[in-house]
């Protein structure tokens, strides 16, 4: 592409004066195959780069750029290439180990297409990208940069030129998701692009952002070759320990040792080769696992980086965790990785597993390899991660892949959501964390994956007020629970304890979700019955009357009335209670467990249609836990008569296309419920392994891992194999049975929810352009006057008056310095009046006696004045007003706060106790839909107040949904306002009253998550 200023003189002009180097332009991005790149301004230093660069690219790209045979750049090419003012004339390099591997530069342009400075708002754009890099999507990433930087510096549109022929170019453009102009002009595709971010262009970014973190994980979990870097010449060690976890597993790929002291020539260590060096090795290695001391690790990494390791994980300690120079340590590591194109697990990392078949790859400190399954498990704790590993496999549970990431500097929970949301082999996530380092990203990415899979989350750390050592997280002022509150509103299903974590993932890997909350109950046990029936009506569910079998039932009872209770219409789960019957001789008639067990599998495998979920509570039930976690979903299907597994065989060459679970998994389940819409579209296979053209999956044979369009495409022509027996969660008591069950249907709800998202209305009498103009004169007045620049609490009259644009109105209040303008001021409002003080240290505190209400004439105003001012300080100090009485109602609290790490919070609670006392408020992210602010109202805790309790009136609901819609409206539309704030506002049996407002504004803080694709900065 060649513009039309490169055509000009405008070299030989004097150049504009330079601003200063815009390092805030730097930035790490994951590309299209996994890898990573660095984007930054090309400055007068690059000029070796730049033409170290341009000799590596073909003849063909080279004339695609400048629409003619170009074989090398001049010295004024290379002078005008390498000098920008970075303000009219950019130029941004994608780097890889330092070297250039592509360019992208624009030149303002007036409305002829000549260079040009501001108020001009266009410029020509051009890329140029090394042959061996094209297809990464390194220019669609160098596009969001160039985009980014251009609206920073007032451009608002971009021109290109580009050749027929050049297709790949093309498509960067069109593909953008701007709003475009094309046109075919001199032989040449002109385009025109509008730089202004539309839905469609965040939602391609955002795409390309989840397929690019995605593939970067699958590159470290499905390595083709693997070297333990550090791994000692004696027994014992970390590096040893992993070395020998790997071969235990049975990797499928090549493994290497290194060990620098290895200077006599070829060696082995235990049983494979033993190598000086990853350069050494002279073969390719596509992940490291670094065991070294800390100070060595800068070593080990460039050695990693200079010889095509794509990734590593890096199990030294002595970083961030350590102390102020660990930190740098840890920046200098992340740093260096990334500037070879290499994503880093750690460091302080236990390690990663993933028990596919054809992978089968445990590079972690845990000495047994975990059991295939479909649950996908991260941990930002090696101790925590070996608690989790240890009982999950007690129970019975399998693994999809395993993360324990340290310290998590680079590679983190945001990154493995990215991969588990579309991957077949996994149907639940389970996430411990200490720390949330992207709060707004993990937000958006655990919602998008719980609308197709349960996440559950514990988090750590809650109460410390700090970040654990070792982390980078963002400061934010947002309380636990309103985060946690914000989770739950994006389908994240909180636990409080590791144990909840086990207990939620077993019952979510293994049964389908309840369509409601009614819970049926049977048992051999009329006690424990009754305690799972308090537990049930504890966590909000609705239980039916408990079936007592009585002790004297036998297996065959359990079998007939759970297959009774799992046709039942009446119910949407069951619990099963056991304990062991003893007859007269002492001993008991269920042996170990194993023909309950077996007795409740086969109700459960005759069931039409497997659709409730089960559960057992079992006391002193030996074994029975154990014979209830026998299910597909944990073990590999029986190999055919070829030694493949029936769902690996092509449909062609088996009588059988699937072996389907009696339950479906989570990630199946909820089709019938909540439709098409609750899930994505088929994901099809996995990614193929890489440098290798054959898909691959990323389970174990047999467990289910083909998709929802698998297992029903063709069904009529391949019929369905029998259904195998489910595994059945059992815990040793009633609390957390029920406890996992709950959460189960609360996510069930909120899946069928999700499958119709609510929507924000529109509102005509929102004057969106004039509370824009308020806000622009308040705030350039503030500048003005150069005060504060943390922002502003605007006065009564304009907070009112902004409001007012939105539709939300505000009680008039009027001063009352004296007894004679309370009475002017009750005559201008009319009685009857409320007189009140607004002194902070009495505002809103009623109890303290600062309110007077219902005041019908001159005489009580002036009484109740007196009364205040005697008791309570000088009108002076009170400050009292005086407002109009309003209809009586419930007093709540609607606020709006801008959090820097979250975003817009819109919170709501009864006012005074409720909220100020118990913590009774409710959260939701801005903005808010209906289907948001209808839950919102009802989410508290108090909320029976508002709908008639005990006989009052119920309130007007809709006038309040509105009032919380309009509120979010006006924070999402005008970032700079920052908080708002409406106490109290009644709410009547008919309509509702705003008796004050506090509205502050301040220039709005930056949207990192509506800028270019980028890690975090280190």
């Amino acid at each position: 592409m060649q513009s039309a200023s490169e055509q000009s003189e405008a070299a030989d002009r004097p150049a504009p004066p330079e601003h200063a180097y815009p390092d805030h332009w730097e930035a790490d991005v994951v590309l299209r195959d996994g890898g990573t790149a660095r984007i930054r301004p090309i400055t007068a230093d690059d000029a070796e780069r730049l033409v170290s660069f341009y000799e590596q690219v073909s003849d063909e790209s080279k004339y695609y750029r400048f629409f003619a045979p170009y074989p090398r750049l001049s010295a004024k090419d290379v002078h005008r290439f390498t000098h920008h003012d970075f303000v009219d004339r950019v130029g941004l390099a994608a780097t890889v180990g330092g070297e250039f591997i592509a360019t992208v530069r624009y030149d303002r342009i007036d409305g002829r297409g000549m260079p040009a400075s501001r108020p001009a708002d266009e410029a020509e754009v051009a890329f140029l990208v090394q042959d061996a890099h094209q297809g990464r999507g390194v220019a669609s990433a160098l596009l969001e940069h160039i985009a980014a930087v251009a609206r920073e510096r007032d451009i608002r549109r971009f021109a290109a030129e580009v050749l027929p022929a050049n297709n790949k170019m093309i498509k960067v453009f069109t593909d953008a998701g701007y709003t475009q102009k094309r046109s075919f002009e001199d032989g040449s595709v002109r385009l025109h692009l509008d730089l202004e971010p539309t839905d469609r262009s965040l939602a391609v970014q955002r795409a390309r952002e989840q397929r690019a973190e995605a593939r970067s994980v699958q590159r470290l979990l499905t390595p083709r070759s693997v070297a333990v870097v550090g791994a000692g010449r004696a027994p014992g060690g970390v590096g040893r320990t992993v070395l020998r976890n790997l071969i235990g597993a049975g990797f499928s790929g090549p493994v290497y040792a290194v060990n620098a002291a290895l200077t006599d020539g070829p060696a082995e260590l235990d049983g494979v080769p033993a190598h000086p060096s990853v350069g050494a090795i002279g073969a390719p290695v596509d992940l490291a696992i670094v065991a070294v001391p800390a100070e060595r690790v800068p070593q080990a990494v460039a050695d990693c980086g200079e010889h095509g390791v794509r990734g590593i994980v890096v199990l030294s300690a002595g970083y961030a965790e350590s102390g102020a120079d660990g930190r740098e340590r840890q920046r200098r590591l992340v740093r260096q990785a990334r500037s070879y194109g290499m994503r880093i697990i750690g460091p302080n990392a236990f390690g990663i597993i993933n028990t596919a078949a054809d992978v089968r790859l445990n590079a972690s400190l845990a000495p047994q390899m975990p059991a295939a399954g479909r649950i996908g498990l991260f941990t930002q704790s090696g101790a925590i991660g070996i608690a989790l590993l240890a009982g999950l496999h007690r129970r019975g549970a399998g693994l999809s892949s395993f993360i324990s990431a340290g310290n998590r500097a680079d590679v983190s929970g945001n990154d493995f959501l990215q991969h588990w949301y579309d991957d077949p082999g996994t149907d639940v996530v389970l996430l411990y964390l200490e720390s949330i380092g992207n709060p707004r990203k993990f937000t958006r990415l655990a919602r998008r994956t719980a609308a197709v899979k349960p996440v559950v989350v514990v988090k750590g750390a809650r109460h410390s007020g700090s970040a654990p050592p070792g982390h980078r997280v963002p400061v934010t002022r947002i309380p636990h629970a309103t985060v946690s509150a914000l989770l739950r509103q994006a389908g994240v299903i909180r636990v409080d304890t590791v144990t909840e974590l086990v207990d939620a993932g077993l019952l979510l890997a293994a049964q389908p979700l309840p369509a409601g909350p009614r819970v049926a109950i049977l048992g051999n046990s009329e006690s424990l019955g009754l305690l799972t029936y308090d537990a049930c009506l504890t966590e909000g569910l609705r239980p039916l009357r408990p079936l007592d079998l009585t002790t004297a039932a036998e297996p065959a009872d359990f079998r007939d009335a759970l297959a009774a209770a799992l046709a039942d219409e009446t119910s949407d789960a069951v619990v099963v209670t056991a304990i062991p019957w003893v007859g007269e001789n002492g001993a008991t008639e269920f042996g170990d467990g194993e023909v309950l067990a077996a007795a409740l599998r086969e109700a459960v495998a005759s069931a039409s249609a497997p659709t409730k979920p089960v559960v057992v509570v079992h006391v002193e039930m030996g074994g029975l836990a154990e014979a209830l976690a026998v299910a597909t979903s944990t073990r590999p299907a029986p190999p055919g008569r070829d030694g493949t597994s029936p769902a690996t065989r092509p449909a062609a060459a088996r009588p059988e296309a699937t072996t389907l679970e009696a339950t479906p998994s989570a990630a199946t389940r909820s089709e019938a419920a909540a439709g098409p819409a609750a899930g994505p579209a088929a994901a099809g296979p996995s990614a193929a392994r890489p440098g290798s053209d054959v898909p691959h999956t990323s389970t174990p044979s047999g467990t289910g891992a083909a998709t929802r369009s698998d297992l029903t495409a063709g069904a009529e022509e391949v019929p369905l194999a029998p259904p195998a027996p489910a595994a059945i969660p059992a815990y040793p008591a009633a609390e957390r049975a029920v406890r996992a069950l709950a959460e189960a249907v609360r996510y069930g709800q909120w899946r069928r929810q999700a499958a119709e998202p609510g929507r924000v209305p529109e509102y005509e009498d929102i004057d969106e352009a004039g509370a824009a103009g308020l806000i622009a004169r308040v705030l350039g007045d503030q500048r003005a006057d150069d005060s504060d620049s943390r922002g502003v609490t605007l006065g009564t009259d304009e907070a009112g008056e902004l409001l007012a644009r939105y539709g939300v109105a505000v009680r008039p209040t009027l001063p009352a310095p004296t007894p004679d303008a309370a009475v002017a001021a009750a005559a201008r409002l009319g009685y009857p009046v409320a007189l009140k003080t607004t002194a902070p240290h009495l505002r809103h505190r009623p109890d303290l006696g600062g309110v007077r209400l219902d005041l019908a004439s001159e005489e009580q105003l002036r009484t109740a004045y007196a009364e205040l001012t005697e008791v309570l300080g000088k009108p002076e100090e009170l400050q009292p007003v005086v407002q109009a009485m309003v209809p009586r109602g419930v007093d709540t609290v609607v606020r709006s706060a801008i959090d820097p790490a979250v975003g817009a919070v819109l919170s709501f609670g009864l006012a005074g106790a409720p909220s100020e006392l118990l913590g009774d408020t409710a959260h939701r992210l801005v903005p808010a839909t209906d289907r948001d602010v209808a839950e919102l109202v009802r989410s508290l805790r108090t909320a029976p107040l508002l709908f008639g309790w005990r006989g009052s009136a119920p309130v007007d609901t809709p006038a309040l949904e509105e009032l919380l819609l309009r509120v979010s409206r006006l924070v999402d539309d005008h970032p700079e306002v920052v908080a708002v704030s409406l106490e109290p506002v009644v709410v009547a049996p008919r309509g509702l009253s705003v008796l004050g407002a506090t509205v502050r504004l301040a220039p709005p803080p930056p949207r990192t998550d509506l800028g270019p694709r980028s890690l975090p900065r280190y």
